[in-house]
């Protein structure tokens, strides 16, 4: 693609690639997808540029889970890797600039997120739909799983329910509600 966009072969391409690569001036993040080296040491520590960098390894997707729920304050847990959902199949990437996790969720249950405007720009589950994916992939979509355990579960999980906002509270339950096996 950008071959043709600056009038070059495709081999032409590959060779800067190649150089660019071999003098570490640009890292991979995927198969065709690259960063150079001095923008992302510029832009590592900006969380809304890992976001960002997530959003766009594998779209269409959100950040979620753990991850957006200690972007909200929520839970204290250190995050190694950033999650997200995607309707796509699951996958992981490990990349120089970070670990990037996929998990795949029906297209029905991908919803809930907003997109947070900065610097960098990226899409995010809300709170309440952040719980929700990280118990749903947690219970195996929520088998087996009681009304009443999700209150224990989230406290064994250590996150700051009360924090939350009221009214995510009551979507986040009234979600759960929808998606039990009772």
């Amino acid at each position: 693609q950008l071959g043709s966009q600056l009038g070059l072969k495709n081999s032409t391409v590959n060779t800067y690639i190649s150089r660019f690569l071999k003098r570490k001036e640009i890292l991979p993040l995927k198969n065709g997808l690259y960063i150079t080296a001095d923008f992302f040491a510029d832009n590592k520590s900006d969380i809304s540029y890992s976001f960002y960098l997530a959003n766009i390894l594998r779209t269409p997707s959100y950040v979620s889970s753990w991850t957006a729920l200690q972007y909200y304050n929520l839970a204290t847990e250190a995050i190694r890797s950033i999650t997200s959902v995607t309707p796509k199949i699951t996958r992981d990437y490990e990349t120089k600039a970070g670990t990037f996790s996929y998990q795949s969720i029906n297209k029905n249950l991908f919803s809930d997120y907003s997109l947070v405007k900065g610097k960098f720009d990226f899409f995010i589950a809300s709170p309440s739909k952040a719980l929700f994916d990280l118990l749903y992939f947690r219970t195996h979509q929520f088998r087996s799983v009681r009304f009443e355990d999700i209150t224990k579960m989230v406290k064994e999980l250590r996150i700051d329910i009360d924090e939350m906002d009221e009214e995510e509270r009551k979507k986040f339950y009234e979600k759960v509600k929808t998606y039990l096996h009772e």
